[in-house]
């Protein structure tokens, strides 16, 4: 009996697959639930997710986009309970990354988020920063191109402190001080609920992705679509501007 992993190449993998969860609360609306329930079930739908990637396929790196730039101008009672929500799992979720060997990243503006979620934040990046199974970011008040002007002013103020010469800027000064520094390129991006834009995320880092969009929507997300939309990846040729037939 073939199993969920038999559809595809296991070593051919991406190395990094970056994941814009949308749909919650399209999930919930067809369901007559509140979106708070949407945006609960989609928890359920990223710790489903991170189980499979930790335990069952040799995917180093995956980030998610939890909350971004943008969602700040929901409604406050929403954005209280995505922050409450987020919390809760990453200290729910700790003493099993801690042993599952799962290393916690995140990025994003963390001075915008309520303190009890950036306290836990950063006690489970110390926690989990030795680990190395899998490699989970989170993208948290999260914005693209936020990140690419703060890189600039960076370049900027080390130009104008002398320490850095204007042909020293090149793609490697800047890639180094994003947020990502250290984290390899996504080779895959996925975006769940049918939308087909990559909404300032990874906009740098996702130059030369492949792109997955699937109709799901992000609650009912599972380890089998992951795997279909990985095939869908291994069934492309990746060129990078080269014309070699299978180049990847």
């Amino acid at each position: 009996m073939k199993t969920l992993l038999d559809q595809v190449n296991e070593g051919d993998l991406p190395r990094h697959i970056a994941i814009i969860m949308d749909g919650n609360g399209r999930w919930a609306k067809a369901r007559g639930l509140p979106r708070t329930a949407g945006h609960q079930a989609g928890a359920l739908a990223a710790e489903r997710l991170i189980r499979f990637v930790g335990a069952r396929i040799s995917i180093p790196y995956i980030t998610l986009f939890a909350f971004s730039s943008e969602n700040w101008d929901r409604p406050q009672t929403e954005v209280s309970y995505l922050m409450n929500l987020l919390a809760d799992f990453i200290r729910s979720k700790l003493a099993e990354f801690v042993e599952a060997g799962i290393q916690l990243r995140v990025i994003g503006d963390l001075g915008r988020v309520p303190d009890t979620l950036r306290q836990e934040v950063e006690s489970a990046v110390a926690a989990t920063a030795a680990n190395d199974r899998l490699r989970l970011t989170i993208a948290l008040s999260y914005g693209a191109r936020q990140e690419l002007a703060a890189a600039a002013q960076r370049i900027a103020r080390e130009a104008a402190e002398g320490r850095l010469e204007p042909g020293q800027v090149d793609e490697r000064a800047i890639a180094d001080r994003l947020e990502t520094s250290g984290i390899p390129d996504p080779d895959l991006v996925i975006r769940t609920s049918g939308e087909e834009r990559l909404s300032n995320f990874l906009l740098w880092q996702a130059a030369y992705a492949e792109l997955c969009f699937t109709d799901v929507l992000w609650p009912d997300f599972t380890p089998a679509e992951l795997v279909r939309c990985v095939a869908i990846y291994q069934a492309r040729q990746r060129r990078f501007g080269l014309v070699e037939e299978g180049a990847r």
